[in-house]
């Protein structure tokens, strides 16, 4: 195998091409042009390529190496930081990137990437969209109470902030509605077995399909887990250097504040999830570790409905990770 790296921007990305003693580097236009233009050159079936997830920078290319039948890699940028560390590396360029993407991709050798499906796609578009309205109908509430201290506010600013913030409210609505349609029309067997579950609504339900690709992702929760940044972290060292309970904070940290909230209601709800939160507390664990513990339980819990096929059922014991 041959692993090729390349290194993504908004206009442009470099590969590195193995040779026998070396790189050879070539630059192509982030197009569509340019990536097929890249493709031509991949007349080697023994290729797999190797680039960092740069958001919707690297997608056009994805799915046309994918529509061409090309073996093709994902990797955290973090995890290329942390290899070009090891590799004792102080400098940063593309052309440098793209041949450390290809060394990581020949000693790592990553798992190939499988595209999200459509719906997938269609849904993390309109959450990303519902998120930025959030951020936008945050600022304006805030800006609305800082009006409040002011002994006279100007008639014209203040009717333009109310409509601003009636507008993005009412997209927000909307999209919401929206995500929970095409969810439920796509997955809804998912949406239902997992909303079956105490603690786990329409929301979080949601995000956990996007997350995992509808469950294809990921064959455990102790992996999601690990992926999103729910687990504890666990570092020894000789008899001076022994931490563990910190969680990594990995991945998508929208996803661990709303799987937080469902943690609450899970408490209350889920006998299991409850059982398991008063254990831990009668042991004197804080609180905040308890409930990370019953955010794992509800992960457990959703894996093992999906894996199943079948809904939930309280204080019944699951034997899926």
């Amino acid at each position: 195998m041959k692993w090729i790296g390349i290194d993504v921007s908004k206009i442009s990305f470099t590969v590195a091409y193995p040779t026998e003693n070396a790189y050879r580097l070539e630059i192509f236009k982030n197009d569509c042009k340019g990536n097929k233009q890249f493709i031509t050159t991949l007349n080697n079936d023994n290729y797999q390529c190797v680039l960092e997830a740069t958001g919707t920078y690297s997608t056009l290319l994805l799915y046309l190496l994918q529509e061409a039948h090309m073996a093709v890699s994902m990797v955290n940028p973090k995890q290329i930081n942390h290899f070009a560390k090891m590799m004792l590396s102080v400098t940063k360029t593309d052309n440098l990137d793209a041949k450390l993407i290809a060394m990581y991709g020949e000693k790592m050798k990553p798992d190939i990437y499988k595209i999200p499906s459509l719906a997938i796609q269609r849904l993390r578009q309109k959450r990303t969209l519902l998120r930025q309205f959030k951020k936008q109908l945050r600022m304006l509430l805030n800006v609305q109470e800082s009006f409040l201290a002011l002994p006279k506010v100007d008639h014209t600013a203040n009717k333009a902030l109310k409509k601003s913030i009636a507008f993005i409210e009412k997209q927000i609505q909307e999209l919401n509605l929206d995500i929970v349609a095409v969810t439920r029309n796509e997955f809804s067997k998912q949406l239902d077995h997992l909303t079956s579950i105490k603690g786990i609504g329409n929301g979080v339900a949601t995000e956990l399909i996007m997350a995992t690709g509808g469950f294809e992702y990921f064959n455990s929760a102790k992996k999601f887990a690990k992926y999103i940044g729910v687990c504890p972290s666990y570092q020894q060292s000789g008899t001076s250097i022994k931490t563990k309970g910190i969680i990594t904070r990995h991945g998508d940290p929208e996803l661990r504040s709303l799987l937080y909230i469902a943690s609450w209601s899970a408490i209350r709800y889920n006998t299991q999830c409850r059982e398991l939160y008063e254990r831990l507390k009668i042991k004197g664990k804080p609180s905040k570790v308890a409930l990370m513990a019953v955010i794992n339980k509800l992960l457990r819990q959703a894996f093992a409905v999906i894996i199943s096929n079948t809904d939930y059922v309280d204080n019944y014991t699951y034997s899926t990770e």
